[in-house]
């Protein structure tokens, strides 16, 4: 169903929900367009004029730094015009549906929706209510999925490793609660990654982890020995319904990743996080900080990417 919403009939892309279903020539169409991007970074002006007369709405139903930012600057380096929603105060608030606040927005020549909400499969239901013409990225949906920050992990690694055909990479945290881990993973074993191990405590993984295709680590030690990348994710606190854990600093001192526990994987591994961190929590700022660490890559990457992201979409 996914992949039948994602694509138009020629089999090019029409919207971004969720990198689960997406064929490997897709990713990589993305991950090739973005190395192109990657210069205008360089320029001077950094402009180039690929969606220049588009309309493209940011509508965030849930707090981002990181992302929104990346979605703005990415959208005017390809000369969109940008319009940010500030949700707390717009018609959401007063009783307004999702659909209804979409269709009004579209009355007004919408041409793309970069969608972040805490709800589960929004972006999916606003792209089945679309105009054909209007394209949909999902920013973050729920527990579900994150396209674009697995796409640029994906690309984060592809430049510091070259291939995916010959890596052991560990994603290692809160599970349970990340859609970028999804997104990771869908994203890893499309790609032809051989071996994807989960490490975490059992109360920080999913019910259905088995289904993902991904080798399963309860001890931190095991996990990330002999790899190639490890990704860290972010404890999600304010998604944690419960006690699932003893204490920040007991969690540090098992899962936390330290230049100890680091020196178990390979001597030229490399070190992601999607942010934001949690320093002391789940990374050490020795290692966040080390020459392992490739954090800011992933943030300078995240531009190219979402240019490639809504450059081909626009282009579809």
């Amino acid at each position: 169903m996914n992949g039948d919403l994602q694509l138009n009939a020629d089999g090019s892309l029409r919207h971004l929900l969720t990198l689960d279903g997406l064929p490997a020539r897709i990713l990589t169409q993305i991950l090739d367009t973005a190395e192109s991007f990657i210069s205008v970074a360089q320029r001077e002006v950094k402009k180039v004029p690929l969606l220049r007369g588009k309309a493209i709405f940011n509508l965030f139903f849930e707090p981002s730094t990181r992302t929104r930012t990346t979605f703005e600057i990415a959208a005017k380096r390809l000369s969109a015009d940008v319009v940010n929603l500030n949700i707390a105060s717009s018609a959401q608030s007063k009783g307004e549906t999702l659909l209804d606040t979409v269709a009004n927005l579209s009355a007004m020549q919408a041409d793309m929706f970069v969608v972040r909400h805490a709800a589960s499969g929004a972006p999916h239901l606003i792209a089945r209510h679309v105009a054909p013409h209007i394209h949909v990225v999902n920013a973050g949906d729920g527990r579900c999925a994150h396209p674009t920050q697995g796409l640029l992990d994906m690309f984060t690694i592809r430049q510091h490793k070259g291939s995916f055909h010959n890596l052991r990479v560990a994603v290692v945290g809160d599970l349970l609660h990340s859609r970028v881990a999804r997104s990771q993973i869908h994203a890893l074993t499309t790609l032809g990654c051989p071996e994807v191990r989960v490490v975490a405590p059992r109360t920080l993984l999913p019910r259905d982890v088995d289904s993902l295709g991904v080798h399963v680590h309860y001890r931190m030690e095991t996990g990330i020995k002999d790899c190639d990348v490890v990704i860290m994710l972010r404890l999600q606190n304010e998604r944690m319904q419960g006690a699932l854990l003893p204490s920040p600093q007991e969690y540090f001192k098992y899962w936390g990743l330290t230049p100890d526990k680091l020196r178990l994987a390979r001597p030229d591994v490399i070190v992601m996080h999607p942010g934001p961190m949690n320093r002391g929590v789940e990374i050490d700022s020795g290692v966040a900080d080390g020459v392992h660490s490739v954090i800011l890559n992933q943030v300078t990457y995240g531009i190219a990417v979402r240019m490639a992201v809504m450059s081909l979409l626009a282009g579809n």
